[in-house]
């Protein structure tokens, strides 16, 4: 083989090499955006949440205890949500439990018995739990795309990562089974 050939060799193997790297740079880039996107998505859904609940605590329909529960419990996650809270998750998982203790099978049928500004409010509430189900699904899994490939040696070797924190998923209480039956 003439020196030519492996010049051109080693020049199209080099550059397979830096195609794939520069491909799996624009990929995990791909990735933490599309996690950057999620984790706005779960914010907005959270915030909804929250004031769907307020909503339903200032309706007049719960008896006051719980309905100062709920006040309370959302007013938290929406302060969470205005500064960033590190216990973000604690505070979710909260709100979470507030709603299961206040809307027990017997305030459920009540709500249902004082009409339809009630029944609003509490499809309000539900629509808005299940869509936070789906948020944070949606961005547990692009959390664990990255990781995925984060792990890879190529990426690893080369710190296609940069100095992007590696995500993390975010886990708190979100399923209200008697939401999902009634709703």
């Amino acid at each position: 083989m003439d020196t030519l050939s492996v010049v051109v060799v080693v020049f199209a193997v080099c550059a397979l090499i830096a195609w794939y790297l520069s491909y799996s740079a624009a990929r995990l880039d791909r990735l933490h955006g599309r996690v950057e996107g999620a984790l706005t998505a779960l914010d907005a859904q959270l915030v909804r949440r929250a004031e769907a609940t307020l909503e339903l605590a200032n309706s007049g329909v719960l008896d006051p205890a719980s309905a100062l529960l709920l006040a309370g419990a959302a007013s938290e996650s929406l302060e969470a949500a205005d500064e960033r809270h590190t216990g973000r998750e604690a505070i979710e998982s909260d709100l979470t439990h507030a709603l299961e203790l206040a809307l027990s099978p017997d305030a459920l049928a009540h709500i249902a018995q004082e009409g339809e500004i009630g029944e609003a409010a509490l499809a309000r509430v539900a629509a808005a739990s299940q869509r936070v189900q789906l948020a944070r699904r949606f961005h547990n899994d692009a959390v664990t795309d990255v990781q995925r490939v984060r792990r890879k040696r190529v990426v690893r070797w080369f710190r296609l990562a940069g100095h992007a924190e590696l995500p993390q998923t975010i886990e708190f209480a979100d399923e209200l089974p008697l939401l999902e039956r009634s709703g």
